[in-house]
């Protein structure tokens, strides 16, 4: 049994990860959540006590790395006796802290793919350029390596499992529809980090179908769905991390990832992205002094955490999956439904921080108590679902599913 968490990042998604650890602590032993700036670890750390979070007395303690430091992520993992590594930090430094649980043997887990902040949308598959060139060695140690263990990606994988499992004999199409439905109140705000953000939606947008690659523009191809709870929305086909793991996995399958998208956004971001501004190349302005574009953009917007006291509203994510059962044709529609005022209420986060930051830690449980623990690397779709959305079901984030039977939960 694995136990003890070093927790990577101190944003919106580590403060949920920090407090769910807290709640978990009976399995996963003692906490530590470490950041660039201590003082942030630090605050996430106040706030998990100003809730009564820990569920037994135990440890959390804060620390200061830079994550782009292996051997310094390393040092740390050794120093706090973590064996397993929740990696919330932004997706630049996902392959330094991987190369740490490399050469120490911790377990680790992250929520996005690598990105190399000079790239943009890269050649798929994605994680072809970065993680899967790690699996090999994963497995010569024996480390445990889940990728992407979010809810998009994460949850949406596991979905598109499950319903490979139970549901369908045979898959023809997987689409991923992420719709939040929330309000922050502010004239323009990204949940999540503005480069990374950004960086999602300036570049090529790729889905995998009939058997190859396609690619289209940002808001070329869009389409209205209908939803549980959150009733029609607008979402358009967008290039996203699960994409690239799904269709290697059923790639017999249309595999396609949908976000929502208000008209005030697209407008926003087509003037900023037309004026250059969200470009990750450096510029001279007339001073002569060296600025990226993209992180003044960020400089200037509001910070994703600041939003949670005010967010009203709800997500809802989940997989639409076509296919054949018994010769017959047949669609699932596995989804949940997360409430931004009721995450804020217990965590201290917005909605898309809470759906993100609750399934790490699920996985680390399972992790922990061996479910999981498979020593080498995998995408979540390679693991059994029905554990992992089973804990969920009990820490905040209720699976259900619509389909000729009706809308109901999934209870495992």
């Amino acid at each position: 049994m694995k136990r003890n968490v070093l927790i990577i990042g101190a944003g919106g998604v580590a403060q949920v990860v920090a407090h769910k650890c807290a709640q978990n602590n009976d399995v996963l032993g003692d906490l530590h959540i470490a950041s660039r700036t201590v003082s942030k670890a630090e605050a996430i750390i106040a706030s998990v006590h100003e809730k009564g979070a820990m569920k037994v007395e135990g440890t959390f303690k804060a620390h200061a790395v830079d994550a782009m430091d292996s051997a310094a992520v390393a040092a740390l993992i050794r120093e706090t006796g973590s064996q397993i590594v929740i990696n919330v930090g932004s997706a630049f430094v996902n392959m330094y802290v991987l190369e740490a649980c490399i050469e120490t043997g911790a377990a680790y887990i992250d929520t996005a793919i690598h990105e190399d902040p000079t790239k943009i949308c890269e050649t798929p598959p994605w994680y072809g350029n970065y993680e899967w060139q790690r699996r090999d060695r994963c497995k010569e140690a024996g480390v445990t390596a889940i990728l992407g263990a979010g809810f998009d990606p994460g949850v949406v994988n596991a979905y598109a499992r499950l319903a490979a499992d139970e549901y369908l004999d045979k898959i023809e199409s997987i689409d991923i529809v992420d719709i939040n439905a929330g309000s922050h109140g502010k004239y323009f705000a990204t949940n999540f980090d503005p480069e990374i953000n950004f960086r999602e939606f300036t570049g090529t947008v790729y889905s995998w179908q009939n058997g190859q690659w396609q690619s289209n523009k940002m808001f070329e191809v869009g389409k209205e769905w209908d939803l549980p709870v959150v009733g029609k929305q607008k979402a358009y086909m967008t290039g996203h991390d699960e994409v690239h793991s799904l269709s290697a996995n059923y790639p017999d399958a249309d595999v396609r990832f949908w976000m929502g998208f208000g008209d005030h956004y697209i407008n926003v971001f087509t003037v900023l992205k037309n004026l250059g501004l969200l470009s990750e190349q450096p510029i001279k302005t007339a001073e002569g002094q060296e600025v990226v574009p993209l992180k003044v953009v960020k400089a200037v917007l509001p910070d994703p955490s600041s939003l949670a006291p005010d967010y009203t509203g709800k997500t809802c994510i989940g997989d639409f999956v076509k296919g054949t059962k018994d010769g017959q044709p047949r669609e699932v529609f596995i989804y949940n439904v997360a409430d931004h005022k009721e995450a804020f209420e217990e965590v201290g986060s917005q909605g898309i921080s809470y759906t993100a930051g609750v399934p790490p830690v699920a996985a680390a449980m399972l992790i922990a108590t061996g479910e999981w623990d498979v020593g080498t690397m995998v995408n979540v779709e390679e693991l059994p679902p029905k554990p992992f959305l089973g804990l969920l079901n009990r820490m905040g984030l209720p699976n259900r599913i619509k389909d000729e039977n009706g809308d109901r939960p999934l209870e495992f």
